[in-house]
Formats: C-alpha cells, structure tokens, sequence
C-alpha cells in the first residue's frame, strides 16, 4: 500500500500540532494530522520526485534509545546518563541518508503495530519515504545505545516486527534495472526469514543493483547464504573489522581486493575506515584510497550508514564510485559532529560543505599509521 509520491503533510495545508520536546530526554513527536515530525534537528525532505533510481530497502527499521554516559557500566554496575532520546534507527539512517541526498526511496522491510511502529512510520512520512507493506501485529524492536566520552558506543537490541518479512511480501516488491536494493547482515542471520531474502535477492531482475552491508554480525551469517548472495552483490560496503572476518585478511588493501572477487562483475567493494576515510576498490581499477575530512567526532552512531546511503545516492545520479565515495566521506564527516542515529545532512548542507572543502585531507604514510 504505497502513498503518494508527495510528502503527506504536501496535501493539505494546515497547521502542525503536537507535542515539541526541547528537553534534553527527548521523544520527537509526530504531527497529529499527518504525522510529520516536531522536534529538535529534524526538517522534511523536499526533492523533486527522482528520475534516477529507486533505493529499495529491505533491511530492518528499529527504534534508538540513546543515552550518552561518561562510560559504559561494568557488567553488575550502573550509571547515569546526562541526556536520552529515543528515535528511528537500525536501517533508518541509511534510508534518511539517501533520501535527504535527493534518492527516491521505498521502505520494503517490515514494521509492527504499536508505539515504536507509529514512530517508525511517522519519520518515513517525514522523509518522504513509501512503505510498500501494512504493519505486522507484534510491535517494532527497539536497541538501547549509550554513547561514552569519546564518542563510542555500545548496544543492546531487543529484536520485533521487523525482523518478520517473509517471501510473500518480498514479492511484492517490484525494483526495476537502475533501481538499487538495499539489505544488511542482520537480515541474512540464521532462520527462515534470511533463507527466504536470500532467495528474492537471487531472482532479482537484471539490472538492479544489490548493496549490502554485512554489519557487525558478518562473521555470524552462514557461509551457505553469503555463497547465495555475495555473487548478486553489486556494491559491498563495509567497515574494516567486518571485511577481515569475511576475507580472512587483515590488511585492509588486501582485504577489499579479495572481496572484489567474491562479488558480481564490475561490482564495487567501499571498505569504510572512521577518520581515515574509506578504499574504493574494483577490478578495473584496484584499491583507490579516498581519504576523510577532518573533524571533531561528537557522536559516530550511524556514520556508517550515512556513508553508504549517500554514497549510493551518488551512483543513482551518474557518480563515480570514487566520487561518491568522497560524497559519502563527507556525509559522514557531518554526521560524526551530530548527536544523535540519524543525522546524515541533507543534499544543501552536502553540498556547501563540498563546495567549501572539496576533497578530504590527504595523509601522508606516517599520518595514517600505514
């Protein structure tokens, strides 16, 4: 049940109403009539509809409870945090992050009923995203996130309705070649479900483009649904800890050039490295480091997923994967002075910071301890 192109609160003018948190424990709140948010840091998406293609993203949207901590508890200890929020997270920020960077996107996973899906489908309305199924009965999951002093951050995930996607509803899904399909590790973890997403993104039609993160749970998918996958893959973005478990290397240089066998011809593997930006690697090409652009990091909870959603937002519009990937560097590069899960900037503020940096600062040998 897809709604309209338009953003909801487009098709009626009317004044938003609803309760706006300021506070530092904050819940954003959607409007009563049409369910835009209210709240600090959140504003619509206004794009024009795309004529490049569609991101199709399959993967699971949780909520974020937030709480930065001066340092995470030791097991039987407690602390105190200074502030909480509790937001859409887990896929979201990729979803944000490609549809603030102009991409037309299309919420295929599976969301529950109850207040965490409310929120859920309140911050999709707000990005201007369509969500192609009706809820499932059991409600949303949510991950508790603590943020320590220097910016790390530890999770705990209760899991819900959108881990319940099955076949059925897949099917339902129609990405055309141009369009990209998005999925992610957790996804292909052990059960039914995985065996199931794993046999639609096989029969993918030609010409749409899988991308898939293998998060931090890489080492955990079974090697029989990667060999189903992997192949299908067309852009394989990654930190560094995940392409070692999957390429048993722990170079990172080595690693992305292994990896890049492993996925579909011409395919493209974005191995993610924090502050010291990202490597490119193809066949065509090699391994071409992009390096980052230096800034304070207040908060790196969801700097990977702005990075691949606007990276593939990139590709869609005719980039290079070198060049989106320096577009995708500095999206993330924003992200990291935010707080919050979801604060990939929108396609205005992208390109002012572009505008005023340009490349990312390249490091010399001694400078990246490489």
């Amino acid at each position: 049940m897809l709604p309209p192109s338009r953003l909801p609160h487009e098709s009626e003018a009317h004044e938003h109403t609803g309760r706006r948190s300021t506070g530092k424990n904050s819940t954003i709140t959607p409007c009563e009539k049409c369910g835009m948010i209210i709240g600090r840091n959140h504003r619509p998406s206004r794009k024009e509809p795309s004529v490049h293609g569609r991101l199709h993203h399959v993967g699971p949207v949780i909520i974020d409870v937030v709480m930065e901590v001066d340092s995470v508890p030791v097991p039987g200890g407690g602390a105190f945090a200074s502030s909480a929020g509790t937001l859409p997270g887990g896929g979201f920020n990729v979803i944000a992050a490609a549809a603030r960077a102009g991409m037309e996107v299309v919420y295929g996973g599976a969301h529950g009923t109850g207040p965490n899906g409310d929120l859920v489908r309140a911050a999709l309305r707000y990005e201007g995203v369509a969500v192609a199924h009706p809820p499932r009965p059991e409600d949303t999951g949510f991950c508790v996130v603590m943020v320590d002093s220097d910016a790390e951050r530890t999770f705990v995930t209760r899991l819900g309705a959108e881990v319940d996607l099955p076949l059925a509803d897949l099917r339902r899904l129609r990405p055309a070649a141009g369009d990209f399909v998005y999925t992610v590790g957790y996804s292909l973890l052990p059960g039914e479900r995985a065996d199931e997403l794993a046999t639609w993104l096989e029969g993918l039609v030609d010409g749409a483009r899988l991308v898939l993160d293998p998060a931090p749970v890489a080492g955990m998918i079974p090697a029989q649904t990667l060999e189903r996958v992997m192949p299908r893959v067309e852009v394989l973005s990654l930190g560094s800890d995940e392409a070692a478990t999957l390429s048993d290397e722990t170079d990172e240089e080595k690693a992305a050039a292994l990896l890049v066998e492993r996925i579909a011809p011409g395919g493209v593997v974005v191995l993610r490295r924090g502050a010291r930006g990202c490597l490119v690697a193809r066949e065509e090409t090699g391994v071409v480091p992009v390096p980052a652009f230096p800034v304070a990091a207040v908060d790196t909870n969801g700097a990977g997923d702005a990075h691949v959603g606007v990276f593939t937002a990139g590709l869609s519009r005719g980039a290079d994967p070198v060049e989106a990937a320096n577009r995708a560097n500095a999206a993330a590069a924003l992200a990291v002075t935010r707080r919050g899960p979801s604060t990939s900037p929108h396609s205005e503020e992208l390109e002012a910071f572009l505008s005023k940096h340009g490349s990312g600062t390249r490091r010399t040998k001694d400078d990246s301890g490489r």
